[in-house]
């Protein structure tokens, strides 16, 4: 596991999956499935996995629970595979001990969600971000994630990248597309690593000069965004476009769950069970299900990218 702490050394780029946190009945984590899903997604041939993001559900757990998927995820990724860690947490001290343990562990980088519940101005969230980033003395990657904690504008970004000596990028998942373009300019020459968080804007940004991306679906579908990246960076952008297209396409069938059930669920439906949701599942919500799995398979062959003894990826 590439284990690399020094800010600003390069950018970090690949094709990220976001791993989901599979638990037991009782609600401990399940880490035989956990090991299993890394195993799964690493002979994708995905550059590394974060854990402890939004897919992660990072709010449901103790400290103690992070802590132990970190150290776990460390011994099971390959040395040629990148370990990001989120350390988003309910308070400053918390996200401290979380980063120490993923620093300690060799994780590449840290990636750092802005205070979710109560909200914040802009100075505020440049203030918590260097006062963590300064007590780390780690790379540490800006999340913007809006849509469940306090966003980030473009101008704050900004100051922290060019203020900070240890914040190094963002992963971006505003899906706002003004972003991609102002970010890309400013970094000129500057080692900043700017990575897609929302998959719809894989390609967009890989076109804006992007590094990369931090992606939830390739939780469940790594196939297809490790063929997104390769194509594009190789120099094939019209197959990288066809296939964004086809990721479109099942973004869509997704959009009716919460994240990250529909993560959970695709696993599920490809012979990896996580374990249950995190609220009682309803009637229509199971007939989604239903629909959801019925029509998956028949998108994974379509695509082109899975074959059909790898639609279901069970491996007792």
């Amino acid at each position: 596991m590439d284990g690399t702490n020094e800010p600003n050394a390069r950018p970090i780029a690949g094709l990220f999956a976001a791993v989901v946190t599979p638990i037991h009945d009782d609600g401990r984590v399940d880490f035989g499935t956990f090991d299993r899903i890394v195993a799964f997604l690493v002979e994708s041939g995905v550059s590394g996995i974060c854990i402890a993001g939004a897919t992660g559900e990072y709010p449901h757990f103790e400290t103690a629970d992070r802590k132990a998927v970190i150290r776990r995820a460390a011994e099971r990724l390959p040395d040629d595979r990148a370990l990001l860690v989120g350390i988003g947490a309910p308070s400053i001290r918390h996200a401290i001990a979380l980063g120490e343990t993923a620093i300690e562990a060799g994780s590449r980088a840290l990636l750092l969600p802005m205070p979710m519940f109560f909200r914040y101005e802009q100075e505020d969230l440049e203030a918590y971000c260097a006062h963590v980033s300064g007590e780390l003395r780690a790379p540490c990657l800006l999340y913007n994630l809006p849509d469940f904690t306090n966003g980030l504008a473009s101008d704050t970004v900004l100051n922290l990248l060019r203020g900070e000596e240890f914040i190094v990028g963002i992963k971006d998942s505003s899906g706002q597309s003004e972003n991609l373009a102002i970010l890309a300019e400013a970094r000129e020459q500057q080692a900043w690593t700017l990575l897609v968080g929302d998959d719809r804007a894989l390609v967009e940004g890989l076109q804006a000069g992007w590094d990369g991306g931090i992606s939830g679906v390739a939780g469940f579908c790594p196939e297809l965004l490790v063929a997104i990246y390769r194509s594009f960076v190789e120099g094939s952008r019209g197959e990288a476009l066809r296939l964004q297209t086809l990721l479109d396409e099942l973004i869509s069938q997704l959009a009716p769950f919460p994240t990250p059930w529909g993560i959970r669920i695709g696993l599920a439906a490809r012979g990896i069970d996580t374990g249950p949701l995190p609220l009682p599942v309803t009637r229509r919500r199971e007939q989604q299900i239903a629909t959801f799995r019925e029509w998956l398979p028949k998108w994974l062959l379509r695509t082109g990218i899975v074959e059909e003894h790898f639609v279901a990826v069970a491996k007792q």
